[in-house]
């Protein structure tokens, strides 16, 4: 005969001798709609101007400081590759192949979308408070020691924490905010200025960048200074996960271990 000790009670109803720590993933909001979908369309737009920027550059890789410069002109520098036009004095006993008409007209195409995407996405943070919120740093995140250690952190290649990860540190915020509010509006106004008919209808601001040529160079060296945040803001999702970060951006939402009792 069984006793009370030794009934066996029924699965369903057995009582579990220890809480159980199995991690369970959790998908966390991470990025709204608007801030995806813009991201992907400047990403878009901003290959699209640095593949037809390198072909207008190629057509006259010579650049001055003023009003005009031309052939005859000196130049302030000048890049040491071949022209892929014959009237350009290079040094090269050759031409590469002409691209510039369809580069000048995908790269103003690609221009104003870029533009007015920018536009959508400054507006909808502002009455968001999405700059305030998510962008703006804290007074702990620009002390010197927070800087420097968010500076030094991925030159050693030191994977972010989990905690990390799921915000952005201080020398991060303050380059997103340069990037939006500074770079962004330059290579724009820079760009701008260099067309005749802008020129004419606004011409104290081609005044303000010391002419059309200077804002030629300026928009150069502020188009490289955006080449090379790409170059570290893809080495920092690299480092903190690239699909989990690729993922994010695509889906709105991360995945996060939460203990499950």
């Amino acid at each position: 005969m069984a006793t009370l000790g030794s009934a066996q009670l029924p699965a369903e109803t057995r009582i579990p001798s220890a809480v159980s720590t199995t991690p369970v993933t959790k998908l966390a909001p991470r990025h709204s709609a608007l801030v995806r979908v813009s991201h992907w369309i400047t990403t878009i737009c901003f290959f699209a101007l640095l593949v037809t920027g390198i072909e207008i550059v190629i057509s006259h890789p010579r650049f001055y400081w003023g009003e005009t410069g031309t052939v005859l002109t000196t130049p302030l520098f000048q890049l040491p590759i071949p022209s892929s036009r014959r009237s350009v004095p290079t040094g090269y006993g050759y031409v590469l192949p002409d691209q510039n008409g369809w580069s000048r007209a995908l790269h103003f195409e690609a221009a104003w979308i870029a533009v007015l995407t920018g536009l959508l996405y400054v507006i909808s943070g502002l009455l968001t408070r999405h700059f305030r919120k998510d962008l703006v740093p804290s007074k702990p995140d620009l002390s010197w020691r927070a800087l420097l250690t968010s500076f030094a952190k991925p030159l050693r290649f030191e994977r972010p924490s989990a905690a990390e990860a799921s915000s952005y540190n201080g020398l991060q915020r303050l380059t997103y905010l340069f990037v939006i509010f500074v770079l962004f509006p330059l290579v724009i106004w820079s760009g701008l200025a260099m067309s005749l008919a802008f020129a004419s209808a606004f011409p104290w601001s081609v005044t303000l960048l010391g002419g059309r040529q200077s804002a030629r160079t300026i928009h150069f060296f502020v188009s490289l200074a955006l080449v090379l945040f790409l170059f570290v803001h893809v080495a920092m999702v690299c480092l903190a996960g690239f699909w989990r970060r690729t993922g994010a951006m695509i889906t709105g939402r991360t995945a996060t271990p939460k203990e499950h009792a």
